[in-house]
């Protein structure tokens, strides 16, 4: 069994979509936790609306590990709200993730509205890197599957982390388990983070927390002043 687990905060906008997707797949061995931060919109009912559990949220490290405490699958799939499956997605991704022998994964990317620009800036800038650096430097973030057992041994996301919590938590399992990139599919993900903050200031922080994170450790202060869905007016 697989435990979809979403953290959301006022997300009416974009959990509709992507719950819808999820209804739509083949694989159907699934149960959907919703970690919600206080939202003050229709996320709760919405979620609710669609038959899914509900967790206590927080940050998104917070909220992951709450949805993980209550999950009943042996495979959890942590996935962001503004994101949407392709058709078959869980079918082909569960296939190579058991077929690969992995223990936990991640997925490269495919930007929605689809443009070109912005698809040949995620091939270029994250997808071909982070297939490159797969078994040197893993890279983990938006979509995850792992496997509870490795999760738990792991004790889960590193709370204090501010910033990069999923790329640290790819590279712990890493030391001890197999890590690995899924080819088969790719995630659909909103370009809302882009338009609000741009591309070249979500690539710059993005590649100073990474040599932040090489060089002295996890970024565990606010230096890069991280906010949880600052993307409504």
């Amino acid at each position: 069994m697989l435990s979809i687990i979403i953290p959301t905060l006022n997300e009416e906008e974009y959990l509709p979509r992507l719950l819808d997707s999820i209804k739509k797949q083949r694989f159907t061995d699934y149960e959907i936790i919703i970690s919600d931060a206080g939202s003050s919109d229709k996320t709760l009912p919405i979620a609710q609306m669609h038959g899914c559990r509900i967790a206590e949220g927080g940050l998104p490290a917070k909220g992951r590990n709450n949805g993980a405490k209550i999950a009943k699958g042996d495979i959890l799939f942590f996935l962001d709200a503004d994101t949407i499956l392709p058709d078959d997605f869980l079918h082909e991704s569960m296939l190579e993730f058991n077929g690969r022998g992995i223990d936990m994964a991640s997925f490269c990317l495919d930007p929605y509205p689809k443009s070109k620009i912005s698809s040949l800036l995620m091939n270029v800038f994250y997808n071909r890197m982070i297939i490159a650096l797969e078994k040197i430097l893993p890279h983990s973030a938006v979509g995850i599957l792992v496997k509870k057992e490795v999760f738990e041994k792991l004790n889960g996301y590193d709370e204090d982390i501010k910033l990069a919590e999923d790329h640290d938590l790819g590279r712990r399992a890493a030391k001890n388990s197999k890590f690995g990139i899924i080819r088969s599919v790719e995630i659909l993900v909103s370009d809302r983070r882009f338009k609000k903050d741009g591309w070249a200031n979500i690539g710059m922080k993005y590649f100073l927390c990474e040599l932040h994170t090489i060089f002295i450790g996890p970024v565990k202060s606010d230096i890069f002043n991280y906010k949880f869905n600052h993307y409504k007016k």
